[in-house]
């Protein structure tokens, strides 16, 4: 029992109220009455910054966001170095006024050797000992005092407008900020001999990145032509002039055509400046961007130089730009004499709001093509088919000849339609040999292919067989023989052998009276038909020669 009162008073004791936040207060609360206990330290309650009217809220919450700014310096002590004895810095005291967080910042010096940027990352300090179990307050802040952060002593010189109202508000007096500062000895050295240095540059400032960023991706586009038909082999050359803006450079293309013997190189003129007087190629140095002067010593290594501010010497050079380029005029391209005959509509309107002038009247510069002209082909010479030996006209590497798919699809062999039309005709000529000599003449309507068959005759004394290979024959007129030209009574020409047709299978008689449109008129079939009657002989014949008929229509 008594272990259980000592237990509910401790645990009473440890707990009390900041800010309106009940907060585990520990060893810091006092004892009855407020008065400390013998050896207690007690932390004020509250900062001096007033609560204002209404009910108090958390600081947190009541000075959110709000930062007091300190310019501060240090002194930091540099051994074993002749130059300096020691440094001053510079830096920037940040305090959080809702959490009472300290962050140290050093602005970046050029060319210090020293790692500066955040010193101390934004937390809670404590104070220097013997009140090391105490945090720095705002109490602790203000205009010439002096703070120890981690063993530097800080030196507070001045603040900014907001902390001067705020610090000014809570009661305290705020000092005018400090006149003179401690100077680094080691950074006025160096400023004075920055100052007696003589620059090792240009004396004039070149410049270049305000017209980069004025006039980046900005080009002009001129379409020119190089006339090199007086050389020999030589022609008119079509070429496009690109302008870049942004550092005064020219890049030619050329317009290569199809067919134009041409290899196709990327570029005619690689993207440079283009000088306006070429003259002569000049040696190496004697172009340069300054003038050097020896005054005494040794050439080379330990001698004494002088920059030439008059530039005594110097090459100039001058380069084209926009304001020499338009319609009409003859630019000097490295000894090339190329004419500027259009542009296209951004850069006329560069020109119009730059220099105000209109677009002038371009010149005519694109070749005329020739007519073309008609490809000849050769007659054939008998070798091959026909359409054969003209596919190896029309293209370097032959080709085959491509078909009629479609057609090939449709009248080709299907069930007991062969598609095949076979006449009997007899040779029409003088010569008693071949008078009696029958032949069986099939039309392919697959391809509208003819062969030519002659079929055995006991003791003619004429060897029987194929007389005319498959093929494309040709009307003494040049146009190909089709199914309207081969009827009963027809006289056809093939290769020179002029033959007469005297009879039809039943196949060819049926397929005549059936397709009116690819055979002709029925009523002149019939009558053609009907005045040549077949005879017994011509229709063995025709059936004798049916099976070879059959091998041959199949395509080939």
């Amino acid at each position: 029992k008594q272990w259980y009162q000592r237990r509910v008073a401790i645990t009473a004791g440890a707990f009390d109220m900041r800010n309106g936040v009940p907060v585990f207060v520990g060893e810091e609360k006092a004892g009855i009455g407020g008065k400390a206990l013998p050896g207690q330290k007690i932390p004020p309650k509250s900062k001096i910054v007033p609560n204002g009217a209404g009910q108090p809220a958390p600081s947190w919450v009541v000075h959110d966001r709000q930062v007091l700014r300190f310019s501060a310096f240090f002194q930091e002590a540099v051994h074993e170095k002749r130059e300096e004895k020691y440094r001053i810095r510079n830096c920037t005291i940040l305090y959080y006024l809702e959490d009472d967080s300290i962050q140290v910042n050093e602005a970046r010096q050029e060319n210090s050797g020293i790692p500066q940027g955040t010193l101390i990352r934004r937390h809670r300090i404590s104070q220097p000992p013997p009140n090391d179990d105490q945090f720095y307050t705002v109490e602790a802040f203000n205009v010439g005092n002096a703070v120890t952060l981690y063993g530097r002593n800080f030196t507070i010189k001045d603040c900014d407008e907001f902390t001067r109202n705020f610090l000014t508000k809570t009661g305290a007096k705020v000092p005018v900020a400090m006149s003179t500062e401690p100077a680094d000895p080691y950074f006025v050295h160096r400023k004075n001999q920055a100052a007696t240095m003589q620059p090792h540059r240009p004396y004039e400032k070149c410049d270049t990145l305000k017209q980069f960023l004025d006039n980046d991706r900005k080009v002009l586009r001129f379409f020119c032509i190089w006339d090199n038909s007086s050389e020999m082999f030589g022609d008119v050359r079509e070429l496009v002039l690109h302008y870049f803006m942004a550092d005064d450079t020219i890049e030619i293309r050329e317009v290569i055509r199809a067919n134009s013997g041409r290899d196709a190189a990327p570029k005619f003129l690689h993207r440079s400046k283009v000088p306006k007087d070429v003259g002569a190629l000049h040696k190496p140095g004697e172009i340069t961007q300054r003038t050097v002067l020896n005054v005494f010593g040794p050439m080379g290594h330990g001698g004494r130089y002088i920059l030439d501010s008059l530039k005594t010497g110097a090459v100039e050079k001058k380069f084209y730009t926009d304001a020499d380029l338009t319609i009409g005029t003859k630019i000097n391209v490295w000894g090339r004499e190329v004419t500027i005959c259009d542009m296209d509509d951004f850069t006329a309107h560069h020109y119009s709001s730059k220099y105000g002038t209109g677009k002038p009247t371009p010149i005519h510069y694109k070749q005329s093509e020739a007519a073309k002209a008609e490809r000849e082909i050769p007659p054939y010479n008998g070798w091959g088919s026909e359409e054969d030996s003209r596919a190896n006209c029309l293209k370097l590497i032959a080709q085959a000849p491509k078909r009629d798919f479609i057609k090939f699809m449709k009248k080709d062999r299907q069930g007991l339609d062969s598609h095949v039309l076979r006449y009997f005709a007899r040779m029409d000529t003088n010569r008693p040999i071949d008078m009696d000599r029958c032949f069986i003449i099939s039309f392919f309507l697959s391809d509208d292919t003819i062969s030519v068959f002659e079929p055995e005759k006991r003791n003619s004394g004429i060897v029987h067989g194929k007389f005319i290979e498959r093929s494309k024959l040709k009307k003494p007129s040049g146009e190909n023989y089709t199914a309207e030209d081969l009827y009963v009574g027809a006289q056809v020409n093939f290769r020179a052998h002029q033959f007469v047709i005297t009879d039809a299978d039943d196949y060819a008689l049926g397929y005549g009276q059936n397709n009116v449109a690819e055979q002709g008129s029925g009523d002149e079939v019939s009558e053609k038909e009907g005045s040549n009657e077949p005879t017994p002989e011509s229709s063995d014949n025709a059936h004798s020669a049916a099976q070879h008929n059959e091998d041959s229509a199949a395509p080939h």
